[in-house]
């Protein structure tokens, strides 16, 4: 089974630069997740909300028009979908969809940037309260349906340092506070493989970069985008990757491989 995540920044925009081409060829997958979609379901265009060969789940922010979102292509039906956390302030953002499958249960997620209006640290604890409360809600789900877990997404930090070009600029930066990845790590220590890093432990490869001109081309990225599954699904990935040439978005598409036995 392929899996993949994309930040596409906007779907209307990654339709123009070329995202129906990735999605028939590299991106063809099992399973697609999509965040940062921004866009309700009626702007989305007709060949992409429900392409050929798969269903497709959808759910958009309700208070801010074009803004967050998320979507998943399956090949195969989920036997259920989910998209609330219990909490209004949370899912009136639109970034969460959880799908449940007959081996394990996925959980798309486009986690909210700790930086302000005003480009301060302001929202850094809704950012730690909405992460705490998808992985508990996910941990919750994976206790009563005796299901493996799938997370994946944008997840807004970098953990290590070896997750970032330049560590020591961005210690006061959302994305690299300490608290940050603080919560990170504590929550991966929760029962999780960052399947990346675990099949790559001394790789140094992005997922996002700013869209200043030239720091995409001189690779000053970040790696805040991640495939995490629970323990017992370490032993069945084949393959992580991170596919850092494909265009089209600020962020790229990374996926996993599982086989299960």
């Amino acid at each position: 089974m392929r899996i993949m995540s994309w930040n596409i920044n906007g779907i209307r925009a990654a339709e123009r630069k070329g995202f129906l081409r990735w999605f028939r060829s590299r991106g063809k997958a099992d399973i697609v997740g999509l965040q940062e979609v921004r866009a309700e379901l009626e702007q989305i265009p007709s060949h992409l909300l429900r392409p050929k060969g798969y269903v497709a789940h959808w759910f958009s922010a309700t208070r801010r028009r074009g803004y967050s979102g998320v979507g998943v292509y399956s090949r195969v039906p989920p036997i259920s979908v989910e998209t609330s956390l219990g909490e209004e302030r949370f899912d009136v953002e639109g970034r969460m969809l959880g799908l449940e499958y007959e081996r394990f249960i996925l959980y798309n997620v486009y986690f909210p940037k700790g930086s302000g209006v005003d480009r301060d640290n302001s929202r850094v604890p809704y950012k730690l309260e909405f992460t705490d409360a998808v992985i508990d809600h996910a941990l919750r789900r994976r206790k009563k349906l005796r299901k493996p877990l799938v997370i994946m997404g944008d997840f807004n930090t970098a953990h290590r340092e070896i997750d970032l070009r330049n560590p020591r600029t961005n210690h006061g930066t959302s994305g690299f506070l300490p608290e940050e990845r603080a919560n990170l790590e504590r929550n991966l220590r929760r029962g999780f493989v960052d399947t990346f890093r675990y099949l790559h432990p001394d790789k140094v490869q992005y997922t996002w970069w700013s869209q200043r001109i030239g720091v995409r081309e001189r690779n000053i990225g970040w790696r805040i985008d991640y495939v995490w599954v629970s323990e017992e699904l370490a032993p069945h990935l084949k393959k992580a990757f991170i596919q850092d040439d494909v265009r089209g978005s600020d962020h790229c598409p990374l996926g996993i491989e599982v086989e299960w036995k």
